[in-house]
């Protein structure tokens, strides 16, 4: 598809990012995470991202991205793949080529690594991954990785195929300026952890998608709560924060990388297979996914 079909169709729906399967000895498990895309591609999502930040990208070599990536499009049908993208210049431009070569529908550019970076740093980091390739660009605010409106604007004046803007800074006032500054010349994609708590707040602001962590293992939760978002069925939102969000929230936030372990657990937790994170991420212990179950079934009934 061209990038702009491509931007048209992540500004359609809701999006996101499927857990990497690992085995026991923390290699790529290929049938599994095939089963696990497969499923997920029977939902009406708008487009999935392949190796992305809840599919632990940071933890796979470019080879493994590349595997990743062809993995999710032999198994996903007409659902659109995204790829994770990222790193230092060079290494995301072998990362942007190899995975176009591999049948990605677009790249997200997460941050480049380690280093901060000035505004014409970014710029030309960006615009040179950007002109590698012919596949729509998403780019993602966050971390050491924050463009600001003009440097956006400029960016989407120079490449044709940057189509998309992911936000998980949550600075509202960039977001907001960035919005009002591109208009529709991009879509606006909510990237904040667990966004669902965020989401009323960005679609206000013009950032009518996002990208749920938890479709992953509560795929019919995470598109109620996106529909009733888009209602602004505020009655329905509140009932799913209360008896879902908010407890497992409490869960999440109780030590730093589970908000990506998190989501394995939940695809344990409800029969399905997650498997284990690979370091420098820990796993739930057996008690947290206990209480992680009974949060889904008492979210279900």
């Amino acid at each position: 598809m061209t990038p702009q079909e491509l931007q048209h169709i992540i500004g359609s729906g809701l999006l996101s990012f499927p857990v990497t399967h690992f085995d026991t000895a923390l290699e790529f498990d290929k049938p599994a995470y095939q089963d696990h895309v497969g499923w997920l591609s029977q939902y009406d999502a708008a487009a999935l991202f392949a190796a992305g930040g809840t599919g632990e990208m940071f933890s796979l070599s470019p080879a493994e991205i590349g595997e990743v990536l062809s993995a999710a499009k032999a198994v996903s049908g007409d659902m659109p793949i995204i790829a994770g993208c990222g790193y230092g210049t060079r290494m995301a431009i072998d990362i942007a080529r190899d995975v176009q070569a591999r049948g990605a529908d677009g790249i997200l550019l997460l941050p480049h690594y380690l280093t901060g970076a000035t505004q014409d740093g970014l710029y030309h980091h960006i615009r040179a991954v950007c002109e590698s390739i012919s596949i729509g660009v998403i780019i993602y605010n966050r971390a050491n990785s924050v463009v600001h409106a003009d440097t956006l604007a400029a960016l989407a004046e120079a490449c044709p195929n940057l189509i998309g803007f992911k936000d998980g800074t949550g600075d509202i006032n960039l977001v907001r300026r960035i919005v009002a500054t591109c208009g529709d010349r991009l879509a606006y994609v909510g990237g904040m952890p667990t966004h669902e708590m965020f989401a009323e707040a960005y679609d206000a602001m013009g950032v009518s998608t996002y990208s749920s962590a938890v479709f992953n293992f509560v795929p019919e939760l995470a598109l109620e709560f996106y529909a009733a978002m888009r209602k602004r069925d505020r009655a329905t939102m509140n009932r799913i924060l209360v008896d879902f969000f908010y407890p497992f929230l409490e869960i999440r936030d109780r030590a730093p990388g589970y908000a990506v372990s998190i989501i394995k657990a939940g695809l344990d937790a409800t029969g399905r297979h997650g498997g284990p994170v690979r370091p420098p991420l820990s796993n739930l212990t057996t008690d947290e996914v206990t209480r992680l179950a009974e949060i889904i079934k008492g979210a279900r009934s």
